[in-house]
């Protein structure tokens, strides 16, 4: 057995920093069972040098292994551990853009990025092809998408990303911001917005991109797909194919503030309301085999009752490791993950 010494990436939001170790032993542990063969084990807490890290062992851990694990949301280094020495661990991450392209945007209310980026790798390891993460094009939606930190981080992978949100603030906010990063990098792209029409009426707004990773793989047709639709989430399935989705990844509204609503509800405290009205259309929109995954704020909903939501929309609940955890004095939040039968 090799004993490895697993460095967390420093987390600039001092809470979430509180959290971040225990955060990141159930990540582990979720990457370990889906896609490590559970060859991982005795994983704990440790100082080396007065730096915390998270130690564990396990047999030689493959390049495969480390590119896996290159993608966790709080690694920050992988060491070999031999006595008091550290030998590195190379990582290659699956990160095809500038990571700016997550961190630039600074607003009230935004999801912790690295938070957005253990939601999506947590629900990507509970579909059926969790073992193609390194290799596959996945399809992301994330139904209540305010202003695209989880695109961003689908897009990060290589993935196809899609959003939907009703707030038109954020539809605008973004639209201009990945519009204007996408010139400021120079990145080969085309995009635009337009208005979708029914019956000669105006129903929503689209944003369309297609990004190239290379100006090589743009001419080659291979562009990331990027959509966004400003619109109602309980109407996704009217937005969107079913059955075009690997994963939808949602991190609800924690309450009033967040403004928790449909058109035809209006506000509510309880995000179980929205999810109630929403959930059926997300399932339909996911692949068999596929995977939910979604956060909020269990101060106003039980663990259970949302994972009862999801269960009467046709998706099994998964078991998806500890993820609780503070993120004020009003939030505690968690996530429930499901796939598609």
């Amino acid at each position: 057995m090799t004993r490895y010494a697993l460095l967390v990436l420093p987390a600039m939001n001092r809470v979430y920093a509180e959290s971040a170790i225990g955060l990141t032993i159930a990540e582990l542990g979720v990457f370990n069972q889906a896609v490590l063969g559970g060859k991982v084990g005795d994983i704990a807490e440790t100082r080396i040098g007065g730096i915390p890290y998270i130690a564990f062992e396990a047999d030689e851990l493959s390049d495969k292994d480390a590119d896996f694990l290159a993608n966790m949301s709080n690694i920050y280094a992988l060491f070999r551990q031999e006595g008091r020495l550290l030998e590195p661990v190379e990582l290659n991450k699956l990160d095809k853009f500038d990571d700016d392209l997550i961190t630039i945007q600074k607003y009230q209310g935004k999801t912790n990025e690295h938070f957005t980026k253990l939601l999506l790798n947590v629900t990507l390891l509970a579909c059926e092809q969790a073992g193609e993460m390194l290799d596959r094009r996945f399809k992301v939606i994330d139904p209540l998408c305010g202003r695209g930190t989880t695109l961003n981080q689908a897009l990060m992978y290589g993935y196809d990303a899609a959003g939907l949100d009703i707030d038109q603030k954020d539809f605008e906010a973004y639209s201009t911001f990945i519009q204007t990063w996408l010139k400021r990098k120079r990145l080969k792209h085309e995009a635009e917005v337009t208005r979708i029409r029914r019956e000669h009426k105006n129903i929503g707004r689209k944003l369309h991109a297609s990004i190239g990773v290379t100006k090589e793989s743009y001419k080659a047709g291979e562009a990331l797909e990027l959509t966004y639709i400003n619109g109602d989430t309980a109407k996704a399935a009217e937005f969107y194919r079913s059955g075009t989705f690997d994963l939808v990844v949602a991190d609800a509204p924690y309450g009033v503030q967040h403004g928790s609503r449909t058109q035809q509800q209006g506000l509510h405290r309880s995000p179980l309301e929205l999810v109630k009205a929403a959930s059926p259309g997300w399932a339909k929109l996911l692949k068999p085999g596929g995977a939910l995954g979604i956060s909020w704020n269990t101060n106003v909903a039980k663990r259970e009752d949302v994972a009862e939501v999801l269960a009467d929309a046709g998706l099994e609940p998964v078991a998806a490791g500890d993820f609780k955890h503070r993120v004020d004095q009003a939030i505690v939040r968690d996530i429930v993950v499901a796939r598609k039968k």
